[in-house]
Parts: structure tokens; C-alpha cells; sequence
């Protein structure tokens, strides 16, 4: 019991609760955020940092999963051709890096690698998804198709890459896999997208989690102040949802995601200024966080103006998420530049 009181269970909780917060509030992945923000607090080696929080997703992810399940948003047949692919890659990830090295250190930093490279491509995958959609707005959304014909070759290799990617790093499973879902199946609402997702990553994250803990062991000091900590604020964060403007959070997210992958890369050992240079790679990442501070909104808005948009102003960030993705419930409307 005294191990559930120490400052680093208390730092654990504190992380997963405000980490939970930021995906109540808008539905992100946790593995992409939760793990770097346990690896920068140093609470435990990298590889129990990815076993623990696949396992606490594993137990909050079926929650989301049943939930759905009951409201009969997900496409059954599309999260079985997801699985088919996800779940045996997800097990065999871990064994794959585990293969190349049994010298911890160099786990280490193969795996900070491997996550570093994976933020990244979380936080490319998420600004993608917000451009395809912007599109969408301007087309008046996509003809409604709940129950499209499956693509099962693309969607089995969709669903491997996903598992691979989530089996190694903890990365992936709600940022990578909905973007692939929404390129070829563009007529899904977004409740079955979300649905379809959820309930394809409980075997998928359950599956990795299995691997991890069969390689590296489960640490409970780790798992139940994460769980404690992260139940909590994602129940937190979906009710305090829809009195938050999710438009600047998730930009920042975007923002945080690239500085932490950044970084990650210099902690796995990639030095552009060579050994010993850590302050400078410190000054380098808090420049690339300034530069897409000032520099992404801009870039956001020429994107706009291209697509007929205002620079600035309503449709938000959120509102063309959400218009984009449930357009097609609408038909070919295309809505108000000016709606609020």
C-alpha cells in the first residue's frame, strides 16, 4: 500500500489524470501523449512505460468499446478485417525488437526511437485528417455509406501496420488507424468511424499489451496509479467537452506531439550537433515548439483561403472536424462559412 503513496505514484496519477483530461476533451489517442509524458518524468524504463499504458488502455478502451457496441455504431465486418491484420502484428512487434537486442540500454534506445518516429507520424496523420476534411467542408460532405463494401487487402494491411506500430510503441491506435479508416471509407459517420476504432483497438492494445508483459514483466507501481489517475480525467474531460474551445487544444497537441517526438529522437541518440549538445538540442526544440506556434496558424489559414474559407474565423478547427466528418448525414449541403 505504502508504494501507492510514494511522489512518483502521485506524479503518475497526476500525469494520467490531466493526460486523460486532454483525451476526454477531444477523443486523441492516450498512447501518443501518455507515454512520452512517462518517459520526460522518468518514472521507469521505457520498455515498463509502454507495457503499463497499453495495459491501462486495454482496461479503459473496453469501456468505450462496449458503450458503442450497444449503440450499434461500429461496422462489425470492418473492425473484423482490422483485427485480422492489427492483433497478430501487435504480438509479434514487441518479440521483433526484443529479436535485434538483449542489451537494456540499447532497448532503450531503440525503443525511443521507434516512439519518437511514431509521434511524429501521429502528428503528420492528425494534420492530414483536419486537410481532407476541409475539403469536405467546401464539398458539401460525402454521400452517407454506414455499410460500405469492405476493401478487405487494404484494410488488412491498414489494420498491420496499426498493430505494428501500436505492438512497439503504444502509438497509434486511435491516430493512425482513424486516418486510414477515413481515406478509404470516406462515407462512414463519425460515430461509426469512432465506434469501428474503439472496437478494434481493445484486441489490438490487449494483444500488444500481452506481448510486452510476456517479454518485460507488468509493473503494478506503474499500471494502478496510471489507471487511477487516467479513468478519472478522461470522464472529466468528455463532460467538461463541450465548454472547452477544442480548436486551440488540439492544435496544441499537434504542437506538443512534434517538440515531444523531437526530442525523443535526441534522447535515442540522433545528435545534429553532436555528442554533448544537449542544451543546444534543448533550444532546437523549444524553437521548432515557437515556430509552429506562429507559424502553423498561418500555414492553416493560406490552406483556407485556398478552399474559399476566411483565414481566420468560423468554421473553427473543431467545427470543420465535425462538419467534415458528419457532412454526409447532410447530403451535398455546404455549410455557412459564417455558422458559429
Amino acid at each position: 500500500m505504502n508504494d501507492l503513496i510514494t511522489l512518483t505514484a502521485l506524479s503518475i496519477a497526476a500525469a494520467g489524470f490531466f493526460v486523460g483530461i486532454v483525451v476526454g476533451l477531444t477523443g486523441m489517442g492516450g498512447g501518443a501523449l501518455m507515454t512520452p509524458a512517462l518517459i520526460f518524468l522518468g518514472v521507469g524504463h521505457t520498455s515498463a512505460i509502454v507495457t503499463a499504458d497499453l495495459t491501462a488502455a486495454a482496461i479503459y478502451k473496453t469501456g468505450g468499446a462496449i458503450t458503442h457496441a450497444r449503440e450499434g455504431s461500429p461496422n462489425l465486418r470492418l473492425a473484423g478485417w482490422l483485427i485480422a491484420g492489427s492483433v497478430p502484428m501487435a504480438f509479434i512487434g514487441p518479440w521483433l525488437v526484443n529479436a535485434f537486442t538483449d542489451d537494456p540500454a540499447d532497448l532503450e534506445k531503440t525503443l525511443k526511437l521507434c516512439i519518437g518516429i511514431a509521434l511524429l507520424f501521429a502528428a503528420s496523420t492528425y494534420a492530414l485528417r483536419l486537410y481532407i476534411n476541409l475539403g469536405r467542408v467546401r464539398s458539401g460532405g460525402i454521400l452517407p455509406d454506414d455499410n460500405p463494401p469492405i476493401r478487405p487487402l487494404p484494410t488488412l494491411l491498414v489494420g498491420m501496420l496499426g498493430g505494428l506500430l501500436v505492438g512497439i510503441t503504444s502509438v497509434g491506435s486511435g491516430s493512425v488507424i482513424m486516418i486510414a479508416l477515413l481515406m478509404l471509407y470516406p462515407g462512414l459517420s463519425a460515430v461509426r468511424l469512432v465506434g469501428t476504432d474503439l472496437v478494434q483497438a481493445v484486441p489490438l492494445v490487449l494483444s500488444a499489451a500481452l506481448a510486452n508483459i510476456a517479454i518485460h514483466g507488468l509493473e503494478w507501481d506503474l499500471l494502478i496509479p496510471l489507471v487511477i489517475g487516467s479513468v478519472p480525467g478522461t470522464l472529466l474531460g468528455s463532460r467538461i467537452a463541450p465548454r472547452v474551445p477544442q480548436s486551440i487544444i488540439r492544435r496544441g497537441i499537434v504542437i506538443v506531439l512534434t517538440m515531444s517526438g523531437t526530442a525523443l529522437l535526441f534522447k535515442a541518440g540522433l545528435h545534429p550537433f553532436g555528442e554533448g549538445h544537449e542544451t543546444l538540442e534543448a533550444v532546437l526544440v523549444a524553437a521548432i515548439g515557437l515556430a509552429m506556434l506562429f507559424l502553423v496558424p498561418l500555414v492553416w489559414g493560406v490552406l483556407r483561403k485556398r478552399h474559399g474559407l476566411p483565414m481566420f474565423g468560423a468554421p473553427t478547427v473543431s467545427e470543420i472536424e465535425a462538419l467534415g466528418a458528419d457532412g454526409n448525414r447532410r447530403g451535398r449541403r455546404q455549410p455557412a462559412t459564417d455558422e458559429r
